[in-house]
C-alpha cells in the first residue's frame, strides 16, 4: 500500500510572527532578532498581504540604494506584495516544487483565509532530515 502524501499541515511552523504593513521597517527587524526567524507574514489588519524575509530588509536597509532613512521606511515598502500562500491541505510535495522552481523561501499557510504557520527552507531541511533519520531508502524502501 502506497504511502499517503504528507500535507504542509504537518511540517509548517504553526502560528507564526506577523508584522503589520504599517509597521516601521525596524520594528519587524527587532522582531525578527528577538525570535529568531527570516520570514514575516505582513498583515493589514487580519487581511494577509505580503512577506518580508530578512533579505527583502537588508536590500530595503542598504544605504547604496538610495532609499529614504531607514527611520522612514515601513514595511510595506520592502515587502513581497504576492506571497506564496497555501491551504493546510496542499500536498507537501506540491509546496516543494513551487519553492524550487520560483526560487521563494517560504509559503504561507492559511485554513479558511486564516494564516496558521509559514513552510520555510529550513522546515523543508528539518522534515527531510526526520525522513532520513526514518530508514527510508531513497526508492522509498523501509
Amino acid at each position: 500500500m502506497p504511502n499517503e502524501m504528507a500535507t504542509i499541515r504537518s511540517v509548517m511552523t504553526p502560528l507564526p510572527h506577523a508584522v503589520d504593513a504599517d509597521a516601521p521597517l525596524r520594528l519587524a527587524r527587532q522582531t525578527m532578532l528577538d525570535h529568531g526567524v527570516r520570514h514575516l507574514p505582513v498583515k493589514r489588519g487580519e487581511k494577509l498581504v505580503g512577506v518580508l524575509s530578512d533579505r527583502d530588509l537588508k536590500r530595503a536597509l542598504d544605504p547604496s540604494l538610495g532609499l529614504p532613512p531607514k527611520d522612514e521606511l515601513f514595511v510595506e515598502d520592502a515587502m513581497v506584495h504576492d506571497p506564496y500562500v497555501v491551504d493546510t491541505s496542499e500536498r507537501l510535495d506540491t509546496v516543494l516544487d513551487e519553492m524550487a522552481e520560483t526560487h521563494i523561501g517560504s509559503a504561507l499557510v492559511v485554513e479558511s483565509a486564516k494564516l496558521v504557520g509559514i513552510f520555510t527552507a529550513t522546515d523543508a531541511c528539518r522534515a527531510f532530515a526526520e525522513y532520513l533519520r526514518s530508514g527510508r531508502t531513497a526508492d522509498g524502501d523501509a
